[in-house]
Protein backbone atom coordinates (compact mmCIF):
# COMPACT_ATOMS: atom_id res chain seq x y z
CA UNK A 1 0.00 0.00 0.00
CA UNK A 2 1.42 3.30 -1.12
CA UNK A 3 2.23 5.72 1.54
CA UNK A 4 3.14 8.61 -0.32
CA UNK A 5 0.56 12.03 0.66
CA UNK A 6 -2.45 12.12 -1.36
CA UNK A 7 -5.67 14.34 -2.38
CA UNK A 8 -8.88 13.19 -3.21
CA UNK A 9 -9.24 16.83 -4.61
CA UNK A 10 -6.58 16.67 -6.77
CA UNK A 11 -7.57 13.44 -8.09
CA UNK A 12 -10.63 14.46 -9.30
CA UNK A 13 -9.73 18.21 -10.55
CA UNK A 14 -6.71 17.18 -12.76
CA UNK A 15 -8.45 16.69 -15.99
CA UNK A 16 -10.94 19.82 -15.82
CA UNK A 17 -7.74 21.90 -15.11
CA UNK A 18 -5.42 20.88 -17.26
CA UNK A 19 -8.18 21.12 -19.82
CA UNK A 20 -7.65 25.21 -18.96
CA UNK A 21 -3.83 25.19 -18.84
CA UNK A 22 -3.42 23.52 -22.70
CA UNK A 23 -5.82 27.17 -23.69
CA UNK A 24 -3.98 29.89 -21.22
CA UNK A 25 -0.15 28.23 -20.58
CA UNK A 26 2.75 29.33 -22.53
CA UNK A 27 3.54 26.59 -24.80
CA UNK A 28 7.16 26.37 -23.74
CA UNK A 29 9.12 27.45 -20.33
CA UNK A 30 9.25 26.76 -16.69
CA UNK A 31 6.16 26.89 -14.36
CA UNK A 32 6.19 27.50 -11.01
CA UNK A 33 4.10 25.97 -8.55
CA UNK A 34 2.87 27.80 -5.40
CA UNK A 35 2.15 25.29 -2.62
CA UNK A 36 1.92 21.64 -4.95
CA UNK A 37 0.70 19.59 -1.99
CA UNK A 38 0.88 16.05 -2.73
CA UNK A 39 2.62 16.53 -5.70
CA UNK A 40 -0.13 14.71 -7.75
CA UNK A 41 -1.02 17.98 -10.05
CA UNK A 42 2.77 18.30 -10.53
CA UNK A 43 3.44 15.15 -11.80
CA UNK A 44 0.14 14.96 -13.74
CA UNK A 45 0.48 18.21 -15.81
CA UNK A 46 4.13 17.62 -16.29
CA UNK A 47 3.29 14.60 -17.91
CA UNK A 48 0.36 16.00 -20.27
CA UNK A 49 2.11 19.55 -21.19
CA UNK A 50 5.63 17.81 -22.48
CA UNK A 51 7.43 21.61 -23.72
CA UNK A 52 6.91 22.98 -19.90
CA UNK A 53 9.18 22.44 -17.16
CA UNK A 54 7.23 22.41 -13.64
CA UNK A 55 8.89 23.79 -10.54
CA UNK A 56 6.90 22.31 -7.78
CA UNK A 57 6.86 24.16 -3.99
CA UNK A 58 5.89 23.48 -0.75
CA UNK A 59 6.44 24.72 2.62
CA UNK A 60 8.64 23.25 5.21
CA UNK A 61 6.04 21.05 6.79
CA UNK A 62 4.68 19.12 3.62
CA UNK A 63 7.96 19.20 1.87
CA UNK A 64 8.90 15.80 2.38
CA UNK A 65 5.94 13.55 1.12
CA UNK A 66 6.36 15.66 -2.02
CA UNK A 67 9.76 15.18 -2.71
CA UNK A 68 8.97 11.53 -1.66
CA UNK A 69 6.03 11.57 -4.78
CA UNK A 70 8.22 13.31 -7.38
CA UNK A 71 11.34 11.22 -6.36
CA UNK A 72 8.77 8.17 -7.32
CA UNK A 73 6.37 9.72 -10.16
CA UNK A 74 8.61 12.09 -10.87
CA UNK A 75 9.79 12.87 -14.53
CA UNK A 76 12.77 14.82 -16.53
CA UNK A 77 10.32 18.10 -16.88
CA UNK A 78 9.86 18.29 -13.23
CA UNK A 79 12.06 20.20 -11.27
CA UNK A 80 13.51 19.27 -7.74
CA UNK A 81 10.51 20.58 -5.33
CA UNK A 82 11.79 23.96 -3.29
CA UNK A 83 10.57 24.66 -0.16
CA UNK A 84 8.83 28.01 -0.16
CA UNK A 85 6.75 29.56 2.15
CA UNK A 86 6.19 33.09 0.21
CA UNK A 87 5.97 35.00 3.53
CA UNK A 88 9.22 33.87 5.03
CA UNK A 89 11.49 31.96 2.43
CA UNK A 90 13.92 33.48 -0.30
CA UNK A 91 12.01 32.70 -3.64
CA UNK A 92 13.73 31.50 -6.41
CA UNK A 93 16.70 33.96 -8.38
CA UNK A 94 15.40 32.35 -11.45
CA UNK A 95 12.64 33.98 -13.50
CA UNK A 96 8.72 31.99 -14.95
CA UNK A 97 7.10 32.02 -18.13
CA UNK A 98 3.86 30.44 -15.81
CA UNK A 99 2.66 30.32 -12.39
CA UNK A 100 -0.20 27.88 -11.13
CA UNK A 101 -1.85 27.55 -7.61
CA UNK A 102 -4.80 25.28 -7.00
CA UNK A 103 -6.78 25.44 -3.16
CA UNK A 104 -4.19 27.54 -1.55
CA UNK A 105 -5.77 31.30 -1.70
CA UNK A 106 -8.61 30.36 1.14
CA UNK A 107 -5.94 28.61 3.14
CA UNK A 108 -3.99 31.49 3.17
CA UNK A 109 -3.84 34.63 4.73
CA UNK A 110 -4.98 37.48 2.62
CA UNK A 111 -1.50 38.71 4.19
CA UNK A 112 -0.36 35.76 2.32
CA UNK A 113 -1.94 35.62 -0.46
CA UNK A 114 -0.90 39.62 -1.16
CA UNK A 115 2.82 38.25 -0.61
CA UNK A 116 2.04 35.53 -2.93
CA UNK A 117 1.06 38.01 -6.10
CA UNK A 118 4.24 40.60 -5.50
CA UNK A 119 6.65 36.89 -5.74
CA UNK A 120 5.17 36.07 -8.32
CA UNK A 121 5.19 39.84 -10.44
CA UNK A 122 8.92 40.06 -9.69
CA UNK A 123 9.52 36.84 -11.13
CA UNK A 124 7.07 36.16 -14.09
CA UNK A 125 8.54 37.87 -17.49
CA UNK A 126 6.28 40.04 -18.82
CA UNK A 127 3.44 38.10 -20.78
CA UNK A 128 3.99 35.27 -18.37
CA UNK A 129 0.58 33.65 -17.12
CA UNK A 130 -0.42 32.92 -14.04
CA UNK A 131 -3.62 30.22 -13.52
CA UNK A 132 -5.43 30.22 -9.70
CA UNK A 133 -7.52 27.58 -9.00
CA UNK A 134 -9.79 27.29 -6.62
CA UNK A 135 -13.68 28.62 -4.73
CA UNK A 136 -14.13 32.58 -5.02
CA UNK A 137 -17.22 34.57 -4.20
CA UNK A 138 -18.16 37.21 -6.79
CA UNK A 139 -19.35 40.41 -6.07
CA UNK A 140 -18.50 39.37 -1.97
CA UNK A 141 -21.37 36.56 -2.56
CA UNK A 142 -20.85 32.81 -2.54
CA UNK A 143 -21.56 31.25 -5.93
CA UNK A 144 -22.86 28.26 -3.89
CA UNK A 145 -24.38 26.96 -0.33
CA UNK A 146 -21.68 24.56 -0.63
CA UNK A 147 -19.19 27.43 -0.71
CA UNK A 148 -20.78 28.86 2.22
CA UNK A 149 -20.97 26.18 4.70
CA UNK A 150 -17.12 25.27 3.49
CA UNK A 151 -16.14 29.06 4.10
CA UNK A 152 -17.40 28.65 7.65
CA UNK A 153 -15.89 25.75 8.16
CA UNK A 154 -12.61 27.34 7.22
CA UNK A 155 -12.95 30.20 9.21
CA UNK A 156 -13.82 28.13 13.06
CA UNK A 157 -10.30 26.58 12.06
CA UNK A 158 -8.27 29.83 11.44
CA UNK A 159 -10.35 33.09 10.98
CA UNK A 160 -7.97 34.43 8.43
CA UNK A 161 -8.73 32.18 6.37
CA UNK A 162 -11.61 32.13 4.18
CA UNK A 163 -12.88 32.17 0.23
CA UNK A 164 -11.91 35.02 -1.51
CA UNK A 165 -13.67 37.49 -3.76
CA UNK A 166 -13.05 37.59 -7.08
CA UNK A 167 -12.91 41.73 -7.32
CA UNK A 168 -10.51 41.64 -4.55
CA UNK A 169 -7.89 39.14 -5.94
CA UNK A 170 -8.25 41.34 -9.03
CA UNK A 171 -7.41 44.38 -7.70
CA UNK A 172 -4.65 42.75 -5.83
CA UNK A 173 -3.29 41.85 -9.18
CA UNK A 174 -3.79 45.03 -10.99
CA UNK A 175 -1.40 46.56 -7.73
CA UNK A 176 1.35 44.02 -8.76
CA UNK A 177 0.64 44.60 -13.05
CA UNK A 178 -1.18 41.21 -13.74
CA UNK A 179 -4.34 41.78 -15.67
CA UNK A 180 -7.26 39.17 -15.32
CA UNK A 181 -8.28 38.02 -18.44
CA UNK A 182 -10.16 35.14 -18.32
CA UNK A 183 -12.65 33.75 -14.98
CA UNK A 184 -13.39 30.48 -16.25
CA UNK A 185 -16.12 28.11 -14.41
CA UNK A 186 -14.97 25.00 -13.15
CA UNK A 187 -16.85 22.13 -11.99
CA UNK A 188 -17.89 21.88 -7.93
CA UNK A 189 -18.53 25.63 -7.89
CA UNK A 190 -14.51 26.39 -8.39
CA UNK A 191 -12.62 28.65 -10.91
CA UNK A 192 -9.50 29.31 -12.44
CA UNK A 193 -8.52 33.04 -12.97
CA UNK A 194 -6.25 33.46 -15.59
CA UNK A 195 -3.70 36.14 -14.92
CA UNK A 196 -1.64 37.99 -17.79
CA UNK A 197 1.60 39.81 -16.38
CA UNK A 198 1.83 43.17 -18.27
CA UNK A 199 4.83 43.98 -20.84
CA UNK A 200 7.09 46.34 -19.94
CA UNK A 201 7.02 49.83 -21.81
Amino acid sequence: MSTLPFSSAAQRNRHAILEQLRLFMPKFGCVLEIGSGSGQHAVYFSKHLPKIQWQPTETVEHLKGLEERISVEGNCRIMPPLRLDVVHDAWPDKSYEGAFSANTAHIMSWKTVEYMFSGLALRMVPGGVFCLYGPFNIEHRYTAESNARFDLGLRAVDPNRGIRDMGDIENLANKHQMLLTHNVSMPANNFILVFVKCETS
